[in-house]
């Protein structure tokens, strides 16, 4: 399409759009090719990923994941104005973002993409010659590299932006009317009831209301996507994003809390056995039970395969002994899923069962009041709400037909099936953090002065918010993509792990501009920006950290390499 920027003068958004999209992502698409088969001289052995070499090469198998993340992003884009622009409903504020895009991540391909602050892959760091590159330097892909991410493209943009406080964002396009109404109807509790109250309990330290907590559960959202058979609602992984999101926009913690019931039900969907489902699932659905999850060891982290903690059959009870770390929302929480080692005799993921442990709740003067279970509090930077716990088990007796599937040694193989839902859920989680950012970033760029007028009124401030809002249409389109493919039964390990590496990095990047646009004051306690901070650094460490998440996506890269 064709356009002007809002004052009506230069024309900004690149002619025939939506085709050039498509073209330049093909393009990228042939890179991303390229760049495996070069990465897989190196790190595939027999035409399967070599573990050694990528251990040894980490920083190459780390930067290809990266690479493969970003033309996964922007063929989504592509695939998302083109399914707008056959409704009409591709207007220039979504043609602006999608151009800018493209312009910034072509010209990382080409230059480097930071995996983080201090380390950029490089085309030449998989052995990407000038004939890999080529496609990158093609006429369309130069054309949005030159004109797609101009001075006055960006001014156009900017001018679109203060509209996205009062809603007239691109948040709701590609979505269906039930799911656009979802989205307002969460927006509106989170602006109603936990946006007024956020920042307190997180510099207080403390625990979400329990009206709130009943409030979500009246609204539903324990038992989103639990079928109606058990009580849920049975709607798909989209409604769970566009929830998580707007939650995790109001407060990461309000937005998490229905991540536990989420992982405990998949858990007892795929794995539980038909007794466990009718007696579980209803009671989650409901709010009745608020699940956590224990699955990480002082010494374990990523590595679950040393896990420790054990459980010995007694009778017609597991005995449970070992210790637990970073686990969050446990005091509160009526059920664990535990995951234990039922075989002393193995050293790997093959002797691990998942035990679904019932456990009273506790308070703060008294959180674990249960024999065989003690706990201290880890306190935290963000991510506050719920608060996290090291715990002990000490001959903890947990019901043996509380043994999720009924059968020992299915714990790992039951755990990796969620693994894919947790990590769109935590993408959502990220753009929500994102959002949140970028809106109080805007809200406060529109209400400073200095020299005379608002500070969004220079290009350094609102340049840093056009690209916020840029980075947040591609990875919530690449996370919704995800979300889809999970819907339809398919594969999506690899989408959902890149929504969550992506997600991660726009958030904290969102946070710390953010910050930066308040300047002193984002330094200080009493700004809600400064948690938000807080909370986005979490997002690169917790359901895979983002080293961890690069490495499974490179594997699954190196797969099948042609």
């Amino acid at each position: 399409m064709d356009g002007v920027s809002a004052q009506g003068a230069t024309p900004v958004v690149m002619g025939g759009l939506v085709a050039a999209l498509a073209q330049a992502s093909a393009e990228i698409d042939t890179y991303v090719g390229a760049a495996r088969r070069a990465a897989s001289k190196v790190l595939v052995t027999d035409g399967r990923p070599d573990r050694k070499a990528l251990a040894t090469h980490q920083h190459m198998a780390h930067g290809l994941a990266w690479i493969a993340t970003y033309g996964d992003t922007l063929r989504e884009v592509s695939h998302w104005a083109a399914r707008l622009d056959a409704e009409g409903k591709f207007g220039e504020i979504e043609a602006l973002l999608s151009q800018i895009l493209f312009s910034e991540y072509i010209a990382q391909l080409r230059g480097g993409i930071a995996m983080n602050q201090g380390e950029i892959i490089r085309p030449a760091d998989l052995g990407c010659g000038a004939e890999d590159t080529a496609p990158l330097y093609s006429a369309i892909c130069e054309r949005f590299v030159v004109e797609g991410k101009t001075a006055d493209s960006m001014a156009a943009a900017a001018a679109y932006l203060p509209d996205a406080l009062s809603r007239a964002t691109v948040e709701n396009s590609g979505l269906d009317e039930t799911m656009s109404m979802v989205r307002d109807q969460f927006r509106k509790f989170a602006n109603d009831k936990v946006v007024p109250d956020a920042h307190e309990w997180h510099l207080k330290n403390d625990y979400i209301p329990m009206e709130i907590v009943e409030e979500m559960s009246e609204l539903g959202v324990f038992g989103l996507t639990i079928p109606e058979e058990f009580g849920g609602f049975g709607m798909d992984k989209i409604a769970m994003c566009v929830v998580s999101e707007e939650l995790s926009r109001g407060y990461i913690g309000v937005g998490s809390l229905g991540t536990r019931s989420e992982i405990a039900a998949e858990l007892i969907l795929i794995g539980g056995t038909d007794e466990q489902k009718a007696k579980w699932l209803p009671a989650i659905a409901s709010g009745e039970i608020l699940p956590t999850a224990v699955f990480t060891e002082p010494n374990t982290g990523s590595d679950l395969g040393s896990l420790r903690t054990r459980a010995v059959k007694e009778g017609d009870v597991y005995k449970v002994t070992g210790n637990k770390t970073w686990i969050t929302h446990p005091v509160r929480a009526d059920l664990m899923t535990l995951l234990t080692r039922t075989d002393p005799e193995t050293d790997n993921f093959s002797g691990l069962s998942m035990l679904l442990a019932e456990k009273p709740r506790g308070d703060d003067a008294n959180p674990f009041p249960a024999e065989g279970m003690t706990g201290g509090e880890i306190e935290v930077l963000g991510y506050r709400g719920m608060k996290e716990y090291e715990i002990g088990f000490d001959g903890f007796e947990v019901k043996a037909e509380n043994l999720l599937g009924g059968v020992e040694g299915q714990g790992f193989r039951q755990l990796m099936a969620t693994f894919e839902s947790a990590r769109i859920q935590t993408a959502a989680r990220a753009i929500g953090v994102g959002q949140c950012a970028f809106e109080l970033g805007l809200q406060y760029a529109l209400d400073r002065v200095q020299f005379g007028q608002p500070i969004f009124k220079f290009p350094r401030v609102a340049n840093k918010l056009v690209m916020m809002a840029a980075e947040l249409v591609g990875v919530r389109q690449l996370t919704y993509f995800s979300a889809r493919q999970k819907d339809s039964g398919k594969r999506c390990d690899l989408e959902a792990g890149m929504g969550k590496l992506l997600g991660a990095r726009v958030a904290w990047a969102a946070a710390d501009n953010a910050l930066q646009i308040h300047g002193g004051n984002g330094f200080a306690l009493e700004y809600p920006v400064s948690r938000v901070l807080a909370d986005a650094r979490i997002l690169n460490i917790f359901e895979g950290a983002g080293e961890v998440q690069a490495m499974v996506i490179a594997r699954r890269l190196l797969e099948d390499v042609n």
